[in-house]
């Protein structure tokens, strides 16, 4: 009875050695923060105390999402009317508009109904509602893009943040999308465990992998302006155009900004002349 209990012992401990050689080796393949990998820093027009929207990309930018994205994501926050803002003419906008349908109602009967759109309406989800989406994409509803590019980006720790003062940095969000979107051609280390039915990529922020397939391919957008159909391109101008559709008047706020800036420095350059005027003779 003494080598039986003796056996099984040593058979335990066996057991929970194998365990824990596994489990050490699972966690040395698994990440210590996330996301993996820290989004690249691009160059973006927008950057800076002076930045300004490149209409022409940000025209690609909407190409890209009206063919590629809005396939799943809405934009319920940003209407067909603003993209005057992005140099389309009102007859343009009327026509993109009417190529959407817009359900609507109820009517004097007390049904919806299906209508094209006007330039008054909002880029509407491709779901009827949150739970369709969600059934459509494994589980996942895709968010709606209105304000992405705002809403994600990483958290920069000392002594960035210290630095991004200085320059304005605002750029975290659609540097992080464009990372999302170029990053899924990486592989995982050897060792990583990678959930079924998920993709992975080392800039989600959220996990190892996601729910979202890759999205964009080389030549999937035809660009009418010999710009390169590539998949780096086609990242950089919607997250530009989602740049825009989150922060539309980024560039007013700059020009505002620059000028309560002169008014300050010529205003306190005044009080110190007329203090030094008035109080120069007077005996401290």
């Amino acid at each position: 009875m003494k080598k039986i209990l003796t056996s099984l012992a040593l058979l335990g401990l066996l057991v929970a050695g194998t365990a824990a050689v596994a489990e050490e080796e699972n966690s040395a393949a698994a990440p210590t923060h996330l996301p993996i990998k820290d989004p690249k820093e691009m160059d973006w027009s927008f950057a800076g105390p002076f930045g300004t929207y490149d209409k022409a990309q940000l025209q690609r930018g909407l190409k890209v999402y009206k063919e590629v994205c809005a396939a799943c994501h809405s934009m319920n926050l940003v209407a067909f009317r603003t993209l005057e803002d992005l140099g389309y003419s009102e007859a343009q906008i009327k026509t993109l508009s009417a190529g959407y349908t817009i359900n609507d109602g109820p009517n004097d009967a007390g049904d919806m109904f299906d209508r094209p759109g006007k330039p008054s309406d909002y880029f509407p989800s491709p779901f009827p509602n949150e739970e369709a989406a969600a059934a459509a994409n494994g589980g996942a509803a895709p968010p709606d893009m209105s304000l992405l590019a705002k809403a994600r980006g990483v958290v920069r720790g000392f002594p960035q943040f210290v630095f991004d003062i200085f320059t304005q940095y605002a750029q975290g969000g659609p540097d992080y999308i464009h990372s999302l979107l170029t990053g899924y051609d990486e592989q995982p280390p050897a060792g990583m465990v990678i959930p079924e039915g998920t993709h992975y990529n080392p800039y989600f922020l959220s996990g190892v992998s996601l729910k979202m397939p890759k999205p964009l391919s080389d030549d999937q957008v035809t660009y009418d302006d010999g710009s390169p159909q590539t998949v780096d391109q086609y990242s950089r101008d919607v997250s530009a155009f989602l740049m825009w559709a989150a922060e539309p008047h980024l560039e007013d706020r700059k020009k505002m900004g620059f000028r309560v800036l002169v008014f300050l420095l010529l205003f306190g350059a005044l009080v110190y002349l007329t203090k030094r005027k008035v109080w120069a003779g007077v005996a401290h």
